[in-house]
């Protein structure tokens, strides 16, 4: 990457203070920036380093004062954090978008599709009928099976399974050792308490713009689809159960597990470990602690629950901060049980 602070600051919106010819070819913070690096200053704790540091560029905010001389060039915000955020995302972008080309050996299956701008890396396996959109970036080891459709720009990593049928959006990306696909853990009971395997027929959905962190599964359907829609983003080692539908802008974090043909709704925050049963729904914007068990349906909106089973967080504290207390308020009680029966012995007490 190399760039212009006057480029920089076209894309980011913002003021130039300084030599706005300057080149830069990397980022880095603020505390080790060297020349041709660009930092950013949004936490005033840092703000020391901006005089120290060897950076070509810092981003700042319009609010930001220097106290002493600054060798780096200034790039003026609205928001510094925000900014260079977005400077991370293109910088991303141009590393992740630079492949392109089908090497071999790679295989693509009669009938199968492939966009302008692929990149198909080596033993990567596209099956028949598959349709690969624009821009599309399949690294070494991926399985894609038959009749699957993939959106433009997204990216499919190392070693990444897709199972026939399914769909994914545009934008998205699926981190190394993603299964999508796979069958629901469907099984009947038998009269010899064997189990029959139920058909997993339905298929994955994916809307645009979602992200599947490393060694997460999401189950296909038993009928219909596992549906996880635009926006989600999953974090690494969590499990979608057959039929579940993840709503719009949800974020779940790793080790979570989702059973089968729950509904989460959208803007939720689903924190780490987090176990949800079954056939049950929650609502919009609901905030689930680390490690709590879900084990039925919340109906109220915008609520924040934790422990398990899990209730509303407020008491959820508060009971957490009475059976901190247990062992103290056990031996006031024996105390005093143990005085009430002295007292008792004295005669303190007469019966009526």
């Amino acid at each position: 990457m190399q760039f212009t602070i006057k480029q920089i600051a076209h894309l980011l919106n913002g003021e130039v203070k300084g030599d706005e010819s300057l080149t830069i070819n990397n980022l880095a913070k603020i505390e080790e920036g060297k020349a041709g690096d660009i930092s950013f200053l949004a936490n005033q704790k840092y703000e020391q380093f901006i005089y120290t540091t060897n950076a070509s560029a810092v981003i700042v905010g319009r609010e930001f004062e220097p106290k002493k001389s600054i060798s780096a060039t200034l790039i003026v915000v609205e928001n510094p954090y925000t900014s260079f955020t977005l400077l991370l995302e293109e910088y991303q972008k141009f590393l992740n978008f630079s492949k392109i080309g089908i090497e071999q050996p790679s295989y693509t299956g009669e009938g199968a599709e492939l966009g302008e701008g692929i990149y198909l890396a080596a033993f990567a396996y596209v099956g028949k009928n598959s349709k690969i959109g624009k821009n599309v970036k399949i690294y070494p080891q991926v399985y894609i099976g038959d009749n699957v459709t993939v959106g433009n720009n997204t990216i499919i990593y190392a070693g990444a399974k897709v199972y026939s049928n399914t769909v994914i959006g545009n934008n998205c990306v699926l981190h190394a050792g993603v299964v999508i696909g796979s069958d629901g853990f469907g099984f009947a009971p038998q009269p010899d308490g064997s189990y029959r395997a139920i058909p997993q027929l339905g298929n994955v959905i994916l809307e645009d713009n979602v992200s599947i962190g490393a060694n997460t599964t999401i189950d296909c359907a038993t009928m219909g689809s596992t549906i996880i829609r635009q926006g989600v983003k999953i974090d690494n080692l969590v499990q979608i159960a057959h039929n579940v539908e993840v709503g719009k802008n949800t974020v779940i974090a790793a080790q979570t597990g989702v059973a089968g043909s729950s509904i989460i709704g959208e803007n939720c925050v689903i924190a780490g470990q987090v176990g949800i049963v079954g056939h049950i729904s929650i609502p919009n914007g609901t905030k689930i602690g680390a490690k709590s068990g879900i084990n039925r349906t919340f109906k109220k909106e915008n609520t924040s629950v934790s422990g398990v089973p899990a209730f509303e967080i407020n008491d959820y504290l508060r009971s957490t901060a009475i059976f901190r207390k247990l062992p103290v308020l056990e031996k006031q009680v024996r105390e005093l049980e143990k005085r009430l029966e002295e007292l008792t012995s004295e005669g303190a007490f007469t019966e009526v």
